[in-house]
């Protein structure tokens, strides 16, 4: 009885080797076949992502040139300006220093005018011309030929406007461009106000050039000397005289 059950279990085997073979063909199948869609899948994706990025990246790099674009537009707009402004400020200094040297002129012309005028204070160096009544009158001569009269101070007023004097006062009181001067016996009489010898008539102006003229060989000097009037003429470095002010003031 054994040699029959020996021949039924061969045909059990080969059927279960038959079915495992196939198994493995299917899976081996499948398995290739998800590879081949996995590897495709990554393929697409890693084709599709580089594509957009570059999209992306070109969009904002456009982006940027734009805005590089604006700002430089801007900036060109914006130097123009300021060179117009320059400009602009140039002229106004321009015009303010114009201004500015038109009013110092008018300024100094004023001071000049008052100056002259008398109507303000003033100060520098000079020279002081002193006349004197002769010491010595001879009896038998008029002792009005021997005093100073008002002709003599006139003559030294002219000489120091004449040779640069600026400002120039009588014992203190200074003379303006409508100052009279009247001789009254030996008093002398300025706007006014009346005056003994010595008459100090100081003048403001370069000392140097205002000696030069008056010491001049036959010029005033010689001139008064030989009227009989002692005249003597000192430098000085600084000067002061007040404002005119005549006696109705």
């Amino acid at each position: 009885m054994s040699a029959p059950i020996l021949k039924r279990s061969k045909p059990r085997r080969q059927l279960r080797l038959k079915v495992k073979g196939k198994h493995v063909i299917y899976s081996l199948v499948l398995l290739l076949v998800g590879f081949i869609v996995a590897f495709s899948y990554q393929v697409t994706v890693k084709e599709q992502l580089p594509s957009q990025v570059s999209q992306k990246e070109w969009e904002k790099e456009d982006k940027l040139r734009n805005d590089i674009l604006t700002v430089q537009q801007n900036n060109s707009l914006l130097i123009e300006r300021l060179t117009e402004l320059q400009e602009e400020v140039q002229e106004i200094e321009k015009s303010q220093a114009k201004q500015e040297q038109i009013t110092s002129e008018l300024v100094n012309d004023l001071d000049n005018l008052r100056m002259i005028t008398g109507n303000v204070k003033v100060k520098g160096p000079g020279v002081i011309v002193s006349l004197r009544d002769a010491s010595y009158i001879p009896e038998q001569d008029n002792p009005n030929h021997y005093i100073v009269h008002e002709q003599h101070i006139q003559k030294v007023i002219s000489e120091l406007f004449i040779s640069g004097a600026e400002a120039v006062s009588i014992n203190g009181q200074r003379i303006a461009h409508n100052s009279y001067i009247l001789c009254i016996g030996p008093v002398v009489e300025v706007d006014g106000n009346q005056y003994f010898a010595p008459f100090e008539i100081a003048g403001i102006g370069d000392p140097e050039m205002m000696e030069a003229a008056l010491n001049l060989k036959g010029n005033l000097k010689d001139q008064l000397v030989e009227n009989g009037i002692e005249v003597t003429i000192e430098k000085k470095n600084e000067i002061v005289m007040e404002p005119f002010l005549s006696k109705e003031n």
